[in-house]
């Protein structure tokens, strides 16, 4: 399958992109070069290969979750603009 210059400006033009020629000649090589080498891997053999969804193992770190006394509030508030009634004071974002 090849990328055409009439693609990428179909594709560029639903983007709202607005590429030079000279783009659009880099860019229509560079995905066809792409295409290029996906073809080659769909070349090889994977009869055997099991499908994989990452390709390192990864696992969750977890910490024990282990209660603990909290920040006093004179600490909390202490490089706040502003606070009022044990709360965060903050401009108004809504009407």
């Amino acid at each position: 399958m090849n990328i055409s210059t009439q693609d990428v400006q179909h594709v560029a033009k639903l983007a709202r992109l607005n590429l030079s020629s000279e783009e659009e000649q880099v860019f229509t090589e560079q995905l066809n070069a792409i295409l290029q080498y996906a073809e080659k891997l769909d070349g090889l053999d994977t009869e055997g290969i099991e499908a994989t969804t990452h390709v390192l193992h990864l696992s969750n770190v977890m910490r024990e979750d282990v209660q603990r006394e909290s920040l006093p509030t004179d600490k909390v508030f202490a490089n706040a603009p502003e606070h009022e009634d044990g709360q965060f004071k903050v401009p108004a974002v809504l009407e």
